[in-house]
């Protein structure tokens, strides 16, 4: 979250790309970058649900065990989660892939060490749901998906 809110972070990731795209790509407030994982259905109906909107969560912790004597050795999966909604369906979906990019450019340069025992090495997945009802009409979400290689303790 702290690279996605950063300066240099995602709201000039998204200007950088709603430029080159020559799109017009709303900006995401930092109070719409939420550290929660909250089912889309459950979102809408709590007050003052805004979109586009993003939630971080660590949805999966692998200890593997890979350094014996370390409290923690493994991954976590990291899920950046971005939502739009919009009135129409038409650019509802290209609308996403440039917050995609947007998130992949912000999670591309924190590749490397993390500090405290953790460690990005480049790779994310991301995966993209259907459109359906929701939000000002219809709404669509994607995921990016990192997993962190930790060492701790």
């Amino acid at each position: 979250m702290e690279a996605l809110r950063a300066p240099g972070g995602l709201g000039s990731s998204v200007a950088s790309i709603a430029q080159n795209a020559g799109a017009e790509l709303p900006a995401i407030p930092e109070e719409r970058i939420i550290g929660q994982r909250v089912a889309a259905e459950l979102a809408e109906k709590s007050p003052g649900v805004k979109y586009p909107a993003m939630y971080v969560y660590c949805d999966r912790i692998k200890n593997s065990l890979t350094e014996k004597f370390r409290r923690f050795s493994g991954k976590a999966r990291v899920v950046i989660e971005v939502r739009v909604s919009q009135d129409r369906m038409e650019e509802l979906e290209r609308v996403l892939q440039l917050y995609v990019e947007a998130i992949t450019v912000v999670v591309e340069q924190r590749r490397g060490d993390l500090g405290d025992g953790l460690f990005y090495g480049g790779e994310y997945v991301v995966e993209f749901d259907p459109v359906k009802h929701g939000g000002k009409n219809f709404l669509q979400s994607a995921r990016v998906m990192v997993e962190i290689d930790g060492s701790l303790g």
